[in-house]
């Protein structure tokens, strides 16, 4: 964590740690590591929102806990944008990251893969590997998903990529 600025390392040290080396083919043991898994996000969306740094919504879209799907925003010059997210547990979870997907900016950035996933492999993918099975959903959201919305959004808004939904409303109704 040296290099790292103080609230990210503060919010860090904030999301408990996994202890379940489970993934979802591992049965009970799987059942235990998503009950892991939401009392991290719980702890880290209260967190969120004690530090009025609410920014995503998510839940499992399935009773097995392997697709997840939700809403994440970015507050850029005081407009939200909002964004669906979703992904799916990978098999070899938790050795591997699950890749987190944002579909309405598919091909608008070259820091994404098709059908919108984000590229997190230069910077989180072996930060992740350094830390499994101790990192969960919670830790892809923070370390992954947070730093990419804050550099891209803002040139993804400059560049005229995306537009806020005011803004598409208004253009259209013109």
């Amino acid at each position: 964590m040296e290099g790292w600025d103080p609230n990210t390392k503060s919010t860090l040290t904030q999301i408990p740690l996994l202890t379940v080396k489970a993934g979802p083919r591992d049965g009970a043991a799987w059942t235990q590591r998503l009950k892991e898994e939401y009392k991290a996000l719980i702890a880290y969306t209260q967190m969120n929102k004690s530090n009025d740094n609410d920014w995503f919504r998510i839940s499992a879209a399935n009773p097995e806990g392997t697709r997840w799907t939700g809403k994440c925003w970015y507050v850029y010059n005081l407009l939200k944008y909002e964004f669906d997210l979703q992904f799916d547990i990978p098999v070899t979870y938790p050795s591997t990251a699950p890749e987190l997907e944002l579909p309405q900016l598919d091909g608008k950035t070259q820091k994404m893969y098709r059908g919108g996933k984000i590229c997190l492999t230069v910077h989180f993918k072996p930060l992740w590997a350094k830390n499994s099975p101790r990192f969960g959903i919670a830790h892809a959201l923070c370390l992954g998903l947070a730093p990419w919305l804050a550099a891209e959004v803002p040139i993804l808004v400059d560049s005229g990529m995306i537009k806020h939904r005011d803004d598409a409303t208004t253009s259209t109704e013109s």
